[in-house]
């Protein structure tokens, strides 16, 4: 493969974010991926009555995160800078956001006790999943959304403003604005 004069070749934490397959275990986004869970493990522990210690760490670790963000520990995330959160966003306990590609979440979202969002995934061929190589789909959010404890929602999905995913779904398409969608896979079911 010949590059043009002037081209340059992207690094691996680019082709993460431009949803390309890439190396995870590139130093950099290994050395990123430590740096963040040394926060979640201050995180974790620092909510026990430690107000300003909680914030500090949540607004180094979330950067990108709305006011009034609610986390109950523990969290889990990849990266902490590919979450954006509107206002008053809570997270119940163990949630798990896999934050390759951004997670957008708009405001007034409530996410119950183990609640898990994955942008990460792998190729389907074998061959490409021996050489290490992986990519990511982002996921959206939308307002005043309930995600029922448990609920799991897979790369690509976007889910619309004022939705309510029920406990245990595993959510594989896009879920239009004012569903509510339960099972495996999440299906439409009536208010």
């Amino acid at each position: 493969m010949r590059l043009a004069i002037g081209a340059t070749l992207k690094t691996e934490k680019e082709k993460m974010l431009a949803g390309e397959l890439y190396r995870a275990s590139d130093p950099l986004l290994v050395q990123e991926r430590q740096r963040t869970r040394a926060l979640i493990h201050r995180l974790n522990v620092a909510q026990n009555g430690d107000a300003t210690a909680y914030s500090t760490i949540l607004a180094t670790l979330l950067p990108n995160a709305g006011a009034d963000l609610w986390i109950e520990p523990p969290f889990f995330c990849d990266y902490g800078y590919n979450i954006y959160t509107g206002a008053q966003v809570f997270f119940n306990y163990n949630c798990i956001l896999l934050d390759v590609m951004p997670i957008r979440i708009g405001s007034n979202v409530l996410f119950g006790p183990n609640v898990q969002v994955y942008t990460a995934t792998h190729p389907t061929d074998a061959a490409e999943r021996a050489h290490g190589l992986e990519f990511a789909k982002p996921i959206a959010i939308g307002d005043d959304c309930w995600i029922g404890g448990s609920a799991l929602i897979l790369p690509g999905v976007t889910i619309g403003d004022r939705c309510v995913i029920g406990a245990g779904s595993v959510v594989t398409k896009p879920v239009p604005p004012d569903t509510v969608v339960a099972g495996n896979p999440a299906k439409p079911v009536s208010r």
